[in-house]
């Protein structure tokens, strides 16, 4: 099993970031927010992106070290989302807490979004 995160898998078109947040659905689970949209794009795959707003973290340190957690914790417990999905999906997790989070809160959170978008997905299939 690959705990890796490629650059193929992550999110970087502007035109695509734009895509999720206008056209993509949410799932949130404090302090976390998964803003996720299919897309048809056969080739692209999994493309995954982190946001860490200025106004809650002014530092540039200390949004990037939130943000680097957030990649381990995505990166780590990715195979228990990529294992159960079918299709393509453009996901952007952006983080919404105040405070400097620590590494088991963050894994426990994204564990958390996974499981809630898993069974959204399961019920979007049962509905079509």
């Amino acid at each position: 099993m690959k705990f890796t995160l490629p650059k193929e898998e992550k999110l970087k078109h502007e035109k695509q970031i734009q895509e999720v947040f206008t056209k993509g659905s949410s799932i949130t689970v404090f302090p976390l927010k998964l803003i996720y949209l299919k897309t048809e794009n056969k080739a692209s795959g999994m493309k995954v992106g982190f946001s860490v707003p200025k106004r809650n973290f002014k530092s540039a340190v200390s949004r990037n070290r939130v943000k680097r957690l957030l990649r381990e914790g995505y990166r780590l417990n990715k195979h228990i989302f990529f294992n159960k999905t079918e299709g393509n999906y453009a996901l952007m997790f952006l983080y919404l807490g105040k405070e400097m989070p620590s590494f088991n809160v963050i894994e426990k959170k994204m564990q958390g979004i996974f499981d809630k978008f898993l069974t959204r997905e399961a019920n979007e299939k049962d509905d079509s």
